[in-house]
């Protein structure tokens, strides 16, 4: 072969190599082909998947861990002596129907007894529930307040338990005065709650006066069964309606487009009580939450359009008032345990009828406030007779 023969294939095998490694992407081999690299072929993979199956997500690659993980031994480890227990709850599961996972109440109340931390710490701890056993793994002095706690629930059997639990607010706190020496005060963790422990007799006395006060008012109806370990929730709540924002719509008179929005103000009260084996005492934990809108404040906004340049409009932003109780007693279940929350926002329903027949009544010029207290006084199983509610003045109980 000639010299300018060979020098002439040279050049088009290199030009050929050139133009393949130059060749933009739409001219790109099928998604079959598979380069040195092989990524290429695998994007022009997906992309055609995606685009004849546009709801199928290209399956994405596993996450890289950065922690260093290992199996273990196959073994819990007991370096502070940990024991595995499991102890059957089923007779008080079993009884139990106010709720789908009553066995959570046995874990709820475990926490409460021995602390959150002591189950997130150092020591390597179990506590598991399912409906009839409960398991535990942990020290052997966890183990027995964790015993103690279940033998609670069980020796019950989830019995229904039958309170007289009433919230009822005075105006003014006065009402302290005349009964002082009926109150036996109890340790109290919250600012500005007050608690005492008050003989039945001499509780039926008190709510006899407080009845016949011209402020005195009821919240909620007395009465109410809770399977021992439990929570049941008293509430009255209403819904109070206010313009948020606006949304500008030119198409359409007047240009914008109120945007409503709905605050709920009220009180809800939850008792939770556990009784001891015996039923000589009671451990409860109340939770009150208190929401009120004090008033609406108006602002103005411009939506100005072509018709209107200066169009004005206005919207509103709720004031709220907010009050919260989280706390535990224990107390004899043969007194009536009496938790005076303070004068604290109250929501309370508007009175009177409206100046224009259809229009909501408008939010009073002051924000009211009022005493809150809450009576809780134990009588026992379910079918015993309550005798609170008996010895009080009847007095309609206030409703939203």
């Amino acid at each position: 072969m000639s010299a300018p023969s060979f020098l002439a294939g040279i050049a088009v095998c290199c030009w050929t190599v050139s133009a393949v490694a130059q060749r933009p992407e739409s001219e790109a081999d099928p998604p079959g082909w598979r380069g040195a690299g092989g990524d290429q072929a695998s994007v022009s993979a997906a992309s055609s998947a995606k685009a004849e199956r546009p709801d199928v997500e290209p399956t994405a690659a596993p996450r890289r861990t950065v922690t260093r993980v290992s199996t273990g031994n196959g073994r819990l480890p007991n370096e502070h002596g940990q024991l595995w227990r499991e102890y059957d709850i089923s007779p008080y599961t079993l009884r139990v129907d106010s709720t789908a996972r009553p066995e959570q109440a046995v874990v709820d109340w475990i926490l409460r007894e021995t602390g959150y931390e002591a189950w997130h710490g150092e020591v390597v701890t179990v506590l598991s529930a399912t409906r009839r056993r409960l398991l535990v793994y942990h020290t052997p002095q966890m183990q027995a307040i964790v015993a103690g706690v279940v033998d609670r629930f069980v020796s019950s059997q989830g019995a229904g338990q039958s309170f007289g639990l009433r919230l009822v607010t005075v105006d003014h706190p006065n009402w302290r005065a005349p009964v002082r020496r009926l109150l036996k005060p109890v340790q109290v963790q919250t600012p500005g709650v007050e608690a005492w422990l008050v003989e039945k007799e001499d509780a039926a006395v008190l709510l006899d006066q407080l009845g016949r006060r011209s402020d005195y008012r009821e919240h909620n109806s007395p009465h109410v069964v809770v399977h021992n370990g439990q929570s049941v929730v008293i509430s009255a709540t209403r819904a109070r309606h206010y313009v948020r924002s606006v949304l500008r719509r030119p198409e359409a008179w007047p240009g914008f487009e109120p945007q409503t929005a709905v605050v709920d103000e009220g009180f809800s009260l939850e008792f939770s009580p556990l009784l001891s084996v015996d039923g000589a005492t009671i451990d409860a934990v109340l939770r009150c939450n208190i929401d009120q809108v004090e008033k609406m404040v108006p602002v103005t906004v411009e939506v100005p359009t072509v018709v209107a340049p200066r169009q004005r409009t206005q919207i509103e932003v709720p004031q709220m008032a907010q009050f919260r109780f989280h706390e535990r007693f224990r107390w004899p279940a043969d007194q009536v345990l009496l938790v005076g929350l303070g004068v604290v926002p109250l929501p309370v329903p508007s009175e009177g009828k409206p100046l224009v027949p259809g229009l909501p009544l408008p939010l009073p010029k002051t924000a009211p406030r009022a005493d809150v207290l809450v009576f809780v006084e134990p009588y026992g199983p379910a079918e015993a007779t309550p005798r609170l509610t008996r010895s009080l003045s009847p007095n309609p109980p206030a409703r939203y």
